[in-house]
């Protein structure tokens, strides 16, 4: 049944925020790894031998898993992390939209509240619209890919989908800031080298004509132009793991060359817009560590995760009053391709580029 509007209110919107989730507490880590690796996007082989294979991934990875997350007190804190997000959006999409009730809906791909629970909360609520937004700023086959994919499977309904922000102006001013003001509290060393570390992939997911390393290079050349006092900058790549060939450089890789150079390192996760494992035990405990351990006094400073920072919530309130306009489907950033032909993947195929 339709749920009724509130008194005053012309129209209901949901926002749907799509995000990877992590495990509660220590019992869930394995269940939350077997998702994690069961996904076809993750591991493409046939349906019993990827089951099997992310049993034993589960299996073997499950102690040291249970470790890094009693480090942050034995579960992740990215669902926390996720409700604040959901909750500033909220309120600033409320300023100025009387006739407008928005609710804020969370789906998690791998662990609770599941995409299929979004979808059933969404329906329970009867909006007009629902836009679907993901907390992955660069679009991949398995991360934003694999959520819509995961949404359509679960019977959602017809929504204006946001498939990525890469340049977005106000998110690309919120890292510019966080990155100036880490670099301040550090005292402004000169001899600084900025880290862009995005989430790594499979080589062959970016052969296979996956945008995401393409998207991640346009986001930090967008980050590096606001930043002139930061000339020297890297991208790399972090969480590899498994036998593939993942793209690189290693996010180890090149914290050892700027440690070996003498450098002072300015950290900044790229592609993760909340706190979580990646963020909180693998950089700033074990390539902290690393960079210690390579030069030891060597200057390292993490640049926090955009979390609520007022420009990135902007930037999402855009990102739905953008989809929000014209007819219902796939919303690109402006309304065009971003990524080049070659990027067969891109949910924007057959757009024209810029």
């Amino acid at each position: 049944m339709r749920a009724r509007k509130g008194r005053g209110v012309s129209r209901k919107i949901a926002v749907v925020l799509f995000n990877l989730g992590g495990p509660d507490g220590q019992a869930d880590v394995k269940p939350f790894l077997r998702n994690l690796f069961r996904d076809p996007a993750i591991i493409g082989a046939p349906g019993p031998i990827r089951e099997f294979l992310a049993w034993l991934i589960s299996t073997r990875r499950e102690k040291e898993a249970q470790a890094n997350y009693a480090l942050m007190g034995g579960g992740s804190p990215l669902l926390t992390e996720t409700r604040s997000q959901a909750d500033a959006l909220t309120e600033r999409l409320k300023d100025g939209a009387d006739d407008t009730e928005f609710r804020v809906f969370i789906a998690m791909r791998y662990w609770h509240p599941f995409v299929e629970e979004a979808v059933r909360e969404v329906a329970a609520w009867g909006p007009d619209e629902t836009v679907l937004l993901p907390l992955y700023p660069q679009f991949s086959t398995t991360t934003t890919g694999s959520s819509l994919k995961a949404w359509k499977d679960a019977g959602g309904g017809p929504a204006r989908t946001v498939c990525c922000y890469p340049e977005n102006e106000d998110f690309i001013s919120a890292h510019a800031a966080l990155i100036a003001q880490s670099w301040e509290k550090a005292g402004r060393p000169e001899n600084t080298r900025l880290l862009f570390s995005a989430h790594g992939l499979p080589e062959r997911v970016i052969a296979a004509g996956d945008p995401y390393q393409f998207q991640v290079e346009r986001t930090a050349a967008a980050i590096a132009d606001r930043l002139p006092q930061l000339t020297d900058w890297r991208i790399c790549y972090q969480s590899r793991v498994g036998p593939l060939k993942w793209i690189g450089p290693a996010t180890e890789e090149s914290i050892r060359e700027a440690a070996d150079d003498d450098r002072h390192i300015l950290l900044v996760p790229i592609a993760f817009v909340s706190e979580h494992i990646e963020t909180l035990v693998e950089l700033d405990i074990e390539y902290r560590e690393l960079a210690e351990d390579t030069r030891p006094g060597v200057g390292y400073t993490r640049v926090p995760a955009l979390g609520v920072a007022e420009s990135y919530v902007t930037a999402l309130s855009g990102l739905v009053s953008g989809a929000l306009e014209g007819p219902a489907g796939l919303k690109p950033p402006n309304g065009e391709r971003v990524c080049p032909a070659d990027r067969s993947q891109c949910p924007c195929a057959g757009m024209e580029t810029r």
